[in-house]
């Protein structure tokens, strides 16, 4: 085997060995879902960081800015920065306040316990199409850096996240988290320091870039277009479970909510590097047949062996990161609202063995969605759109207010999904998850106020 597939394979038996050992302080449904609730302020910042920064960031806006531009990719990391940031200044501290295992917990709670049931089958695809997302950027990744299939790669991915997340759950996750994020940002820095390195420094670097592909408001695109593009990651991914779990698993509301502000911070700049290489793209990569290769071979082109082999981790450490994440999550929202309540278990024992067996059955699923999907950037775009709009409007007004009870919640999480679909997949308009949104707010509103003439 190459050096690179060598490090490839050491760098996943090492997240196998912190899986393993984290399992040995699993013993309750709260230490494999929120990490028994005691995340400080490294783990939590750099475990938020790398479960958001993802194959999307690596892999798909790099290649998305390659092919057309800043515009191409508004989410990363601009969007999603701004989605944390958001988050950290607005509901860190209520949602930790909650003390829940899982979002459902709080539609449960605050709403019903069917509409719990509705949160958590809208919630779940969309955690599968994000992990379905990182999979697929792992084998691309894989197949530059070794000559494997996609499909080969893409099933290695989903067996190992599914076996160190299986061991350990959140508390294997963030520990890996810290190591991924630290090596996900020097593999970063080393190659944006080698690419400008080899055009002759910065200010060659920037004069490299066409003008013409700095944009973020092409003047041929409508405002609807625009407006959707931008939108769509801060709203529609607020309230993913992915952050959430983070955020509920910290030791403090002090942590939750500073945790998340810095990981913004952190995000923002490490994830402007791969936007950089985007846009020399043209330079560094000409005639690049597949704009997803971006990155791995630049790497690959300009990097020596060893910094190469660190590259490559760094950017299965996004990935990985990100994989265990939503399969956990998609694990958690099964098991724990669903599964387990249906079952009439209460030992710790049997809520243990129904979160590991819905963790192989997301990996199963998540593994499938790789293999059909398109592009990575198609399928995160789908995760953060789909329900999304309903899930913010749902939330704000039960943090919120006292408006609204669950007939009107279910209606407003019910028509946010269906008028994104069919304004997406059936009528075709220029801004289905605005859309969504205006239908979804109009129907709360207009459930709320008849609930209250009632």
């Amino acid at each position: 085997m190459s050096p690179v597939v060598w490090g490839i394979a050491g760098y996943v038996a090492l997240n196998l060995a912190v899986g393993f050992f984290a399992s040995r302080r699993v013993a309750s449904e709260e230490d494999f879902f929120v990490a028994g609730r005691r995340l400080g302020y490294p783990i939590a910042i750099f475990s938020i960081f790398a479960t958001w920064f993802g194959a999307e960031t690596c892999v798909g806006a790099a290649g998305s800015v390659h092919a057309g531009g800043v515009f191409s990719s508004p989410a990363d990391p601009f969007g999603y920065s701004l989605c944390l940031l958001v988050m950290g200044v607005f509901f860190a501290r209520l949602l930790w306040a909650r003390k829940m295992t899982t979002l459902g917990d709080l539609f449960r709670e605050r709403f019903s316990p069917r509409v719990e049931k509705l949160a958590v089958l809208l919630m779940v695809p969309s955690s599968l199409l994000w992990g379905a997302a990182q999979i697929r950027a792992f084998g691309q990744v894989l197949s530059v850096a070794s000559g494997i299939t996609s499909v080969t790669a893409i099933t290695i991915a989903a067996v190992v996240a599914v076996v160190y997340t299986g061991f350990g759950g959140l508390l294997a996750d963030a520990a890996t988290d810290f190591v991924q994020g630290v090596v996900l940002i020097i593999g970063l820095v080393i190659l944006g320091g080698v690419v400008v390195s080899h055009l002759g420094g910065v200010g060659p670097a920037l004069a490299a870039i066409e003008p013409g592909r700095l944009s973020p408001f092409p003047s041929e695109l409508s405002g609807w277009k625009i407006a959707e593009s931008w939108v769509t990651p801060v709203l529609g991914s607020v309230f993913a479970q992915e952050v959430v779990s983070r955020i509920i698993a910290c030791r403090s509301p002090q942590v939750a909510r500073r945790s998340t502000l810095a990981a913004a911070g952190i995000y923002l700049s490490v994830g402007s590097i791969p936007i950089f290489i985007g846009l020399l793209g043209p330079q560094l990569a000409p005639g690049l047949a597949d704009p997803e290769h971006l990155l791995p071979v630049v790497a690959q082109k300009h990097l020596a062996t060893v910094l190469y082999v660190v590259f490559i981790g760094a950017v299965v450490s996004a990935i990985l990161s990100t994989v265990d994440s939503t399969l956990l999550v998609a694990a958690s929202l099964v098991a724990h609202n669903i599964a387990v309540p249906l079952s009439g278990k209460s030992s710790e024992a049997a809520k243990l063995a129904f979160a590991r067996v819905s963790l192989v059955v997301m990996g199963v699923c998540t593994w499938a969605l790789a293999l059909g999907g398109q592009s990575v950037a198609g399928l995160v775009e789908e995760a953060s759109a789909f329900g999304g709009a309903g899930f913010f409007v749902v939330l704000v007004f039960g943090l919120h207010t006292q408006l609204g009870g669950p007939r009107t919640a279910a209606l407003g999480l019910v028509s946010g999904a269906l008028s994104y679909v069919t304004g997406e997949h059936v009528f075709h308009v220029q801004a289905p998850f605005l859309l969504s949104f205006a239908v979804s707010g109009g129907v709360y509103l207009c459930g709320a106020w008849v609930g209250r003439k009632r």
